[in-house]
């Protein structure tokens, strides 16, 4: 895995392997996350957002965008393997000062403070995205006009109050986006 673009492109992350199935640990892959990239530099100024990286694993997603100009990223996930991983790519990368890490359930978030990309990849077929995005919203997470990014398979049926911008699938993997009003 690396980096695709941006500051730190080319940058090698901390090698997963075939991930950890024990811990839904499976990094999006260089080619779909360029694919999800590209679909949101068409969308979105990176420059100055605060993005927040739900089931955030290595931290691929959220990385990805601080190297394109994003000012924070803020990291959620609940398992060791992630935790160490997400750890090992801050400090390579030298960027503990605009990335935060929070070691909880995405489903359990405390309140917040509202991010303008919400990046959601959460173990697929599992249910946990939408939970995860209904406690986002009510604890103050999701800024308003907010972009969401959803990794998900199957494809996920998105809540009332989002509105569906795009969606494409790569493989078993539908990657799915949608503003907040």
């Amino acid at each position: 895995m690396r980096v695709i673009s941006g500051k730190w492109k080319g940058h090698r992350l901390a090698a997963v392997g075939k991930g950890d199935a024990a811990q839904h640990l499976r990094p999006t892959t260089d080619r779909t996350r360029e694919s999800i990239f590209n679909i949101l530099t068409h969308r979105i100024d990176f420059e100055g957002l605060n993005v927040l990286d739900l089931f955030a694993g290595t931290g691929a997603l959220g990385l990805e965008a601080l190297s394109r100009g994003a000012a924070t990223a803020t990291f959620v996930d609940n398992g060791r393997a992630a935790q160490k991983l997400l750890g090992q790519n801050i400090a390579e990368l030298e960027c503990g000062d605009i990335a935060k890490v929070i070691k909880t359930d995405a489903t359990r978030l405390p309140k917040g403070t509202p991010h303008d990309l919400i990046l959601l990849d959460p173990p697929y077929g599992k249910g946990l995205g939408l939970k995860a995005l209904e406690v986002c919203r009510a604890n103050g997470w999701i800024a308003t006009k907010a972009m969401i990014l959803w990794e998900d398979s199957p494809a996920p049926d998105l809540p009332a109050w989002l509105e569906l911008d795009h969606q494409r699938s790569y493989g078993n993997t539908t990657i799915t986006l949608a503003e907040a009003p």
